[in-house]
C-alpha cells in the first residue's frame, strides 16, 4: 500500500500501519507541520506525537517510528544539519532516550534535513535485548520513504 500526503511518500510494508497527519494549529497563524506515524502495531485514534499510547503495547520485536516534521525556516542548520534520512543501527538504541524509561524498550532520536524540510526521527522499539532483529526491519521500512519538497500556499500560510 502506497501512503501519500503533505509531501511525504510511503510504501507501508506489509504487517505494518501507517498514518500522515497534520495537526489543527492552536492558534491563528500557527503553521502545522506534518507528522508520519509507522508501527507493527495498530495506531490507536489518539496517540501522542513521540508515540504516547502506542509504545505501551509494542511487543519485542514491535517498531514504532515517528518523523516529525519542523518546516523549512531550522532546515540545513544546526540541529537538523545532516542531510538525508539517517541510517539506523542497533548500537544506536537506548533506553534512556525514551521520555519515560519503559523494561527493555529502546528508542533513537535522529534530526535531520531532506528536500529543504526538517525532521526530527523517532524510533522505538520493543525490546532492546531483541534490538539486533527490530532495528534492521525499522530501516528497511524507512527505505520505502520518500520526502518532496513543501509547497507554500502564499495566502494561508499553511503547507501543502
Amino acid at each position: 500500500m502506497r501512503l501519500s500526503r503533505y509531501g511525504l511518500h510511503l510504501e507501508v510494508p506489509a504487517g505494518w500501519e501507517a498514518r500522515i497527519y497534520r495537526r489543527a494549529p492552536a492558534d491563528p497563524g500557527e503553521l502545522s507541520y506534518p507528522v508520519l506515524h509507522l508501527a507493527t502495531v495498530p495506531l490507536p485514534a489518539v496517540r501522542g506525537d513521540y508515540g504516547g499510547g502506542v509504545i505501551e503495547h509494542l511487543g519485542s520485536e514491535d517498531v514504532f517510528i515517528s518523523l516529525l516534521e519542523f518546516g523549512a525556516a531550522v532546515a540545513d542548520d544546526g540541529l537538523f544539519a545532516h542531510q538525508g534520512i539517517p541510517p539506523l543501527r542497533p548500537s544506536q538504541f537506548g533506553s534512556g532516550r525514551l521520555p519515560h524509561v519503559q523494561a527493555d524498550v529502546s528508542a533513537v532520536q535522529h534530526f535531520f534535513s531532506d528536500a529543504g524540510r526538517a525532521f526530527c526521527l523517532y524510533v522505538v522499539v520493543g525490546s532492546d535485548g531483541r534490538r539486533m532483529v527490530s532495528v534492521p526491519k525499522a530501516g528497511q521500512a524507512l527505505r520505502g520513504l520518500t520526502i518532496r519538497p513543501a509547497m507554500t500556499a502564499r495566502s494561508t500560510g499553511a503547507l501543502t
